[in-house]
């Protein structure tokens, strides 16, 4: 375990020095144009989604349930992009054998009981899995599935509110909340391998992986679904 903790300590602290190392200007560029497009998605969506909480919070059931209607559209426009980053820097990384440094996930980083499971799976399998290559992939695809699953589940129970069909509204703006703080969560962490794999990335390839990303931030997506499946509450320890 001695062994196990001390790797661990390893590759955070080599996180830690990737998110501070100095890119020249063609990767700074790339990657601050991109982090900076999906803090800007987030931005909208939360701010919209808090409004809508605070509207609920002063006892304006009515108005809340309208804003709320809005905001499913709010959260494709931001979490499809992260999909879209998080897929193009796993398939970047397989085809041409870059190795960012990654470490786990920490389980105590979210709130859903779903992505607190996700996440403690992802620890363990960072003990298990033999490459650094293995371990950042692993994680590249934990977190697009996580992103995803919050994703869909966040617009059926925000559109069940919106149109009146919720049938336990109180957990259904809880179970909302709580998908907003983890999506929040699984951006920064998907910032941070994104960081992490600029550090490596050869220099004749920015330019390609660039046109990649964009085409993922700027894609047209189909509307939400509106189809019902329950969210998963929060399970408090």
């Amino acid at each position: 375990m001695r062994v196990r903790a001390h790797a661990l300590r390893s590759r955070n602290s080599s996180v830690q020095e990737d998110w501070s190392h100095w890119l020249p200007p063609a990767k700074a560029e790339a990657f601050d144009s991109c982090a900076r497009q999906l803090e800007t998605f987030y931005r909208m969506f939360s701010v919209s989604l808090n409004e809508a909480l605070e509207l609920r919070r002063t006892g304006n059931l009515g108005q809340s349930c309208r804003a709320v209607f809005v905001i499913p559209a709010l959260c494709a426009r931001f979490a499809r992009p992260v999909e879209g980053v998080l897929h193009t820097v796993g398939d970047h990384a397989k085809h041409f054998g870059i190795i960012p440094n990654t470490a786990p996930l920490d389980f105590g980083n979210f709130r859903g009981a779903r992505e607190q499971r996700i996440a403690r799976i992802n620890g363990l399998l960072s003990h298990l899995l033999l490459t650094q290559r293995s371990q950042f992939l692993h994680k590249i695809d934990t977190l697009e599935e996580m992103v995803l699953g919050i994703r869909k589940d966040f617009c059926e129970v925000a559109c069940d509110l919106g149109s009146g069909a919720s049938a336990e509204p109180s957990a259904d703006w809880r179970a909302l909340d709580d998908a907003h703080f983890d999506l929040n969560t699984c951006l920064r962490e998907a910032i941070v391998l994104l960081k992490s794999f600029m550090v490596v990335l050869p220099d004749d390839q920015v330019g390609v992986f660039q046109k990649s990303v964009n085409e993922h931030i700027h894609a047209r997506y189909e509307a939400v679904p509106t189809r019902r499946r329950r969210m998963a509450l929060i399970e408090r320890e």
